[in-house]
């Protein structure tokens, strides 16, 4: 693209931050029609505007039309982070919600390793224009399938009542007895629902203030801490540092590996260790890592030499701690820590704020680094994921294994909180009890 359309840095930076402005704006609209059309009818028509759009900037003719296309494409990859994990998380049962819903993360580097396989091996013979048109066979695939999959049995129990909310759950489950308590937790749930509390005007109640400022907290972390302008920029700043072209392209393949690997692993672990426990090991990895990428750059290391090495080793060091961590869990708060009633609007403000810090991060990078060099931006970073580790322990309490139901008991009697167990999973102190699962034993509960 550089080459094509002789771009600028501010040009560089408006083509890449484009994208993200769409995001922001996708994930605030598709709210509505999430609430309005239901989950899975959400999805598709997110599908057909990443197919459209991934069309539009492959034949995109110049640098104006290819920052419009690209806004277009970003109203998917903002809505689909929206609508996406509520529809997992609303079909997951609580005790493999975590992992389900964090194969969303997955799929993310998924793509994002792809992307990097195909730019590093493609670059000379496909071009830039086939490499971004080969993104819509993915999104029309998942368009196809989205006709065979079962609508939300929660959105269903809320718009069109308990009976055909019972026959889309019992596509999704085995067992009668799990399902009998499932539709019964969604029928208490539904039934308390008063006017006041859905929608936009829910996130206003004060019961709900502790998830806004736990999920919406975690969004911003998640994205500032520097880790998509690692994604989107390795080529870039790697090259200024003095690393060749194919050199630069292929660390940054290496950053993606880590990252699908980090984001598996945190996938596969993440109902286990618990979501806050998860971010408070990981975390403190992610600053000192920067802190050593940081030291390194400052040095201007030679290409070749040992401290060039060390960039790639603290870059991907600063990969496994920060995806493997905040990452993880950071898509996943959203969409399971509020109510049904607002849960829609709740996730298009935690997916906005997403995107929104994304957009920040990515608009400003390369600006920044030429005001206060490579590792002084390292270092700002830094300090970012220190801020992240500190709001953990002080704002984010355990949800690991909890029901969706459980949590929303836990807001409305002032139970949502951390604690001294510092992310234990003990009992939940219910105004009925905690509920047995239908195995006997305890639900795991807030902490």
């Amino acid at each position: 693209m550089e080459r094509d359309f002789h771009l600028s840095s501010v040009q560089e930076e408006l083509i890449t931050s484009a994208i993200l402005v769409g995001a922001v704006l996708g994930a605030v609209g598709v709210s509505w029609l999430s609430e309005r059309f239901g989950r899975r009818s959400s999805v598709m028509i997110v599908t057909a505007v990443f197919t459209t759009g991934a069309l539009a900037c492959s034949q995109a003719p110049d640098v104006t039309t290819l920052i419009l296309a690209r806004v277009y494409l970003g109203l998917a990859v903002g809505g689909s982070t929206q609508v996406v994990p509520t529809y997992i998380s609303e079909l997951a049962p609580a005790s493999q919600r975590g992992n389900l819903v964090t194969v969303f993360n997955v799929a993310i580097g998924v793509g994002i390793f792809l992307a990097n396989l195909i730019g590093f091996s493609m670059r000379e013979s496909w071009g830039w224009r086939p490499m971004i048109a080969v993104a819509a066979g993915p999104a029309a695939f998942v368009f196809v399938c989205m006709f065979f999959m079962p609508r939300s049995p929660r959105w269903v129990a809320e718009n069109e009542g308990l009976v055909p909310a019972l026959e889309q759950l019992g596509r999704v489950r085995s067992s009668r007895k799990l399902i009998r308590r499932e539709i019964t937790e969604i029928h208490d749930s539904v039934a308390g629902i008063e006017d006041k509390e859905r929608g936009w005007r829910g996130l206003m109640l004060p019961w709900v203030r502790p998830a806004l400022i736990a999920a919406l907290g975690t969004a911003f972390f998640t994205q500032a801490g520097g880790l998509e302008m690692m994604i989107y920029y390795t080529p870039t700043f790697l090259s200024d540092a003095g690393f060749g072209g194919a050199g630069a392209l292929l660390t940054s393949l290496g950053v993606a590996t880590v990252y699908l690997v980090m984001t598996l692993l945190g996938c596969l672990f993440v109902d286990r260790i618990g979501r806050r426990r998860l971010m408070l090991i990981m975390g403190p990895g992610s600053v000192l890592s920067l802190l050593g990428l940081g030291f390194v750059f400052a040095l201007h290391p030679a290409q070749g030499s040992v401290g060039s090495w060390l960039v790639i080793a603290f870059l991907l060091l600063f990969m496994v701690f920060n995806a493997g961590g905040i990452q993880v869990v950071g898509w996943l708060l959203g969409a399971e820590m509020f109510p049904l009633s607002m849960r829609a609007a709740a996730s298009s403000v935690h997916a906005a704020v997403l995107w929104g810090a994304d957009l920040l991060v990515t608009a400003t990078a390369l600006s920044l680094v030429q005001k206060i060099s490579l590792g002084g931006a390292m270092w700002l970073y830094a300090g970012v994921n220190l801020a992240s580790v500190v709001f953990v322990w002080f704002c984010v309490p355990e949800t690991a294994g909890a029901s969706l139901e459980d949590i929303e008991n836990a807001l409305r009697t002032g139970a949502f909180r951390p604690t001294a167990a510092n992310g234990r999973r003990i009992v939940a102190a219910m105004p009925d009890g905690p509920a047995a699962s239908t195995a006997g034993e305890v639900s795991p509960a807030l902490t």
